[in-house]
């Protein structure tokens, strides 16, 4: 069956799957370290009850990649794995998990089924866009990770980049601007918090004196518990802690909220008056030591937190807890906490879990580090506008470089010899168009994870 699969793939670059059972079957199909799939022009290609294992390159073209089937299918591999367009058509009850970040150019289109984040991002860059969300196929996102959307707002109105349900008008030029959108309450990851299974951190370049006008939109299964008559706008700004916006008008049919004269932007979610908003993950980052890692994160007010559990994973689905930090209970500012794992895993995930006075639990991003690895690949800047700067940790060896462009073409190629130890490469892109890129390299056998750069 393997065999007559790759033969497929080399004849006609794409191929349409469909695999068909009495009952639900899981599958998996998988792209193996140093291996290329590529959907060729804007063929779709159709993974019913199977999971996508991507850990070579996959590039997208035009193409479109449709989940479909009963049983929940799982997205892992590479982060940062590219699509066009990603369909979500899931029935009886079957969803699409994340096991690693994505990145969309094209469209994410809903018809059946729900899209969860599991703790990881899509980011949709400023071309991609979500399409056709509704109550019951749309993205879920309790145990973290956001959708990713960038764009020019200047002067908008009601501009709702990258379709993610926050519409902005002002009569200022806000700039370069990146809209994040969570799923998780802002006080309980699992439900029964404070405010809607919804929120947005909107950072603009230039964030004064906006006299803006937001009007957020949810949805009736993200509600938490909340009497939607009574939601208002909450804001956070920064380290600072939450506050009440209010609202101008609210929709209770069309499902959304609305404030105007809002003079800067931060973190936006909808509650009652009332409710307090108490702890936020501002930042979660891992460092590899030798043979231990150091975990540091912050928080924003906290209010009744009771102790951090910090949690270990080999795939992101199951979850050990390795160790407790005692939390702050209450305070309004930034708190900084550490752990260090002395017996780490290979390119393991963690993530931390914050736990209330009352037991409820909410729990930060996910991570995934690169202990692992004796090799490391880094680039930057990103975005880019002429030089492109490659950091390659290596032992020696021939590598090739290649940069893709959003519908898979490749755009430049290049061979550098490498010497053992740090290797500084460059690839010119000023003659490139503004767009969306991926940066591939190959080293001895081995391919790195693309990397998704923008250019100016």
């Amino acid at each position: 069956m393997k065999q007559l699969f790759s033969e497929k793939l080399l004849i006609a670059g794409a191929v349409v799957v469909c695999l068909l059972s009495s009952r639900p079957v899981v599958a998996q199909l998988t792209i193996t370290n140093g291996a290329q799939f590529v959907i060729t022009g804007n063929l779709q290609l159709t993974l019913s009850n199977t999971d996508l294992v991507n850990n070579g390159s996959f590039l997208p073209g035009a193409g479109t990649l449709a989940f479909t089937g009963s049983s929940t299918a799982i997205i892992k591999g590479n982060p940062g794995t590219p699509f066009f367009n990603l369909q979500i058509n899931k029935s009886a009850g079957g969803n699409v998990v994340l096991q690693n970040s994505i990145g969309v150019g094209g469209q994410i289109n809903f018809v059946s089924g729900l899209l969860d984040l599991n703790g990881f991002d899509a980011d949709l860059g400023s071309t991609g866009s979500l399409n056709g969300e509704q109550e019951t196929s749309h993205v879920v996102g309790v145990n973290g990770g956001m959708v990713l959307s960038t764009g020019m707002l200047n002067a908008p109105a009601a501009v709702n980049l990258g379709n993610l349900g926050i519409l902005i008008t002002s009569a200022q030029n806000l700039g370069s601007t990146v809209i994040r959108r969570g799923n998780q309450s802002q006080t309980s990851g699992s439900g029964s918090g404070s405010s809607v299974l919804r929120y947005y951190d909107i950072q603009p370049a230039n964030n004064t004196a906006l006299n803006a006008t937001l009007r957020m939109r949810y949805m009736e299964e993200e509600l938490n518990g909340l009497d939607e008559s009574s939601l208002v706008i909450w804001e956070k700004q920064a380290a600072q802690g939450w506050g009440v916006l209010g609202e101008d008008s609210r929709d209770i049919t069309a499902d959304y909220v609305e404030k105007t004269g809002i003079q800067t932007l931060g973190r936006i979610t909808l509650s009652s008056p009332s409710a307090p908003l108490p702890v936020q993950f501002v930042q979660f980052e891992a460092q590899c030591n030798g043979s231990s890692v150091l975990l540091n994160w912050k928080t924003a007010q906290e209010e009744n937190s009771h102790y951090y559990s910090v949690e270990r994973s080999a795939d992101a689905t199951q979850w050990i807890a390795i160790g407790n930090v005692a939390a702050a209970g209450n305070a309004t500012g930034v708190t900084a906490y550490s752990f260090t794992d002395n017996s780490p895993i290979g390119n393991g995930y963690y993530r931390v879990a914050e736990y209330d006075l009352d037991g409820k639990a909410q729990y930060s991003n996910v991570l995934q580090t690169a202990c692992g690895s004796q090799d490391v690949f880094k680039i930057w800047p990103n975005p880019v506008s002429d030089r492109l700067y490659i950091s390659l940790t290596a032992a020696g060896g021939e590598a090739i470089l290649k940069l893709f462009d959003g519908k898979g073409a490749l755009v430049r190629v290049q061979q550098a010899s490498l010497q053992r130890g740090s290797n500084l490469l460059n690839i010119d892109v000023e003659g490139l168009s503004a767009g969306v890129y991926y940066v591939a390299v190959q080293y001895n056998n081995k391919q790195f994870p693309l990397q998704k750069v923008i250019k100016k």
